[in-house]
C-alpha cells in the first residue's frame, strides 16, 4: 500500500470486487462514464433477470440497477461494435469502459484500436483526446483452449498512442483502474482471469495509482525478477522460497508495460547484477525480450551473469489441462531460472 493510502479504511475484496468498486465509484463521480459490453447488464427483452450477469465473469455485476441502461449497455455479440462505439463515444465527450471480454477477441476490432483510437491525438495536432478504456481477460490456467487464453500484451505494448495496464492483484486493480477511466488516451486494461477470486486489503475510498511506477513486492540484492501480470504471484512465491536458503530475490511488478518503468529495472539490476523476467507470453517478441533488451543495452556493465527469461513456449495455449500446466511458467522454472544465474 502507497504512502498515499495508508491511512484510508479497507476491507478485503477480491480482484473481481476490486474492479467493480472502482466502476461503481467513478460511475457516481463522473455522469461521462459509460459502460458497454455483452452481458454487461443482461436480461434486455427477456424473462430473466435483470442484472443476471454483469458480464461473463461478473466484474460489472451491480452497475446496470444503479446506473441504467443508457449508462451501462447491453452490445450484439459483436467486438467491432463494441470498440467502435465506445471510441466514438469517447470522442464526443462521454468516457466509455468497454468490455472485450476475452481479450483473444481484440483480431475482430484491432484496426479501430491500431489505426484509430492510438493515432487520434497524433493525427490531431494533440487536440483530440479519446477517453476510453478498453477491458478484457487474458492468460491461460482457466482451461478454456488456445482461442481463450492468450498473453496477447506484447502485440498492443508495441503500438504507440495506447497504454497497457496488467494489475497483479486487487488493490493495484482498483486504482489503476481509476487511473485509466480518468486518463484522455486509450488505456487497454487487461485482466488476468484467474486472479478474479484473489483477494486482499484494499482502500474503500478513490485512490489513484500512476501509470508508469512499478511496486516492489519483494526486496532483496542477489537476483532481479522482473514479473508480469500472474507470474507476480508465482514470482512472490519463488522468492520466499529462495529466501529460506539465504537467496534474497529483488521482485518488479511494472504494473503498466506501456508505460514501462525502465528506471527502476536498471537500478535494481545495478545492485544485483542479476536478471529474471517471467512473462506468460510466448517467448517471440514477448515482454521478456523487450525488457532484456532494455537491460542488455542501458544496463550490460551491471550484468553478472546472462539474462534468463521464464515464459510459456512458442506453441498454442494446449487445452489438456497436463500439457496447459506444463506450459504455463511454474514456481519451480522460476526458482530453477534463479539458481542458474546466480551460478554463473
Amino acid at each position: 500500500m502507497s504512502n498515499s493510502t495508508k491511512h484510508m479504511k479497507t476491507s478485503l475484496k477480491t480482484y473481481r470486487e476490486a474492479i467493480n468498486e472502482a466502476l461503481h465509484q467513478e460511475m457516481e463521480r463522473d455522469p461521462t462514464v459509460i459502460v458497454l459490453g455483452e452481458e454487461v447488464s443482461g436480461g434486455a427483452g427477456g424473462n430473466g433477470q435483470d442484472d443476471a450477469y454483469g458480464g461473463v465473469f461478473g466484474v460489472t455485476k451491480g452497475l446496470q440497477p444503479k446506473y441504467s441502461r443508457d449508462r451501462v449497455i447491453d452490445t450484439p455479440i459483436s467486438e467491432s461494435a463494441i470498440v467502435g462505439a465506445a471510441i466514438g463515444a469517447a470522442n464526443t465527450g462521454l468516457r466509455p469502459v468497454a468490455e472485450l471480454m476475452f481479450f483473444d477477441f481484440i483480431g475482430v476490432c484491432f484496426d479501430q484500436i491500431f489505426n484509430q483510437a492510438a493515432k487520434f491525438r497524433y493525427m490531431f495536432g494533440g487536440k483530440s483526446i479519446t477517453p476510453v478504456v478498453i477491458r478484457g481477460t487474458v492468460g491461460g490456467g482457466w482451461r478454456a483452449g488456445a482461442q481463450h487464453s492468450n498473453m496477447l500484451h506484447p502485440v498492443v505494448t508495441h503500438i504507440p498512442g495506447l497504454k497497457v495496464v496488467m494489475p497483479s492483484n486487487a488493490y493495484d486493480a482498483k486504482g489503476l483502474m481509476v487511473r485509466a477511466i480518468r486518463d484522455n488516451d486509450p488505456v487497454l486494461f487487461l485482466e488476468h482471469k484467474i486472479m478474479y477470486d484473489n483477494a486482499c486489503e484494499v482502500p474503500d475510498e478513490l485512490y489513484e495509482i500512476p501509470f508508469g511506477e512499478a511496486a516492489f513486492p519483494r526486496q532483496g540484492t542477489d537476483v532481479t525478477i522482473v514479473a508480469i501480470s500472474n507470474m507476480v504471484t508465482k514470482a512472490i512465491e519463488a522468492a520466499d522460497i529462495l529466501a529460506k536458503e539465504g537467496i534474497s530475490c529483488d521482485v518488479i511488478d511494472p504494473r503498466t508495460v506501456s508505460p514501462l518503468d525502465e528506471e527502476s529495472i536498471l537500478e535494481s539490476v545495478e545492485v544485483t547484477g542479476r536478471l529474471v523476467i517471467v512473462d506468460e507470453a510466448n517467448e517471440r517478441c514477448s515482454l521478456a525480450a523487450d525488457i532484456s533488451s532494455i537491460v542488455a543495452e542501458k544496463g550490460f556493465h551491471s550484468l553478472k551473469a546472462p539474462i534468463r527469461k521464464v515464459t510459456a513456449p512458442h506453441t498454442p495455449v494446449p487445452f489438456a489441462p497436463e500439457l496447459e500446466d506444463a506450459y504455463i511458467p511454474s514456481t519451480a522454472k522460476v526458482i530453477a531460472a534463479v539458481r542458474e544465474v546466480l551460478g554463473a
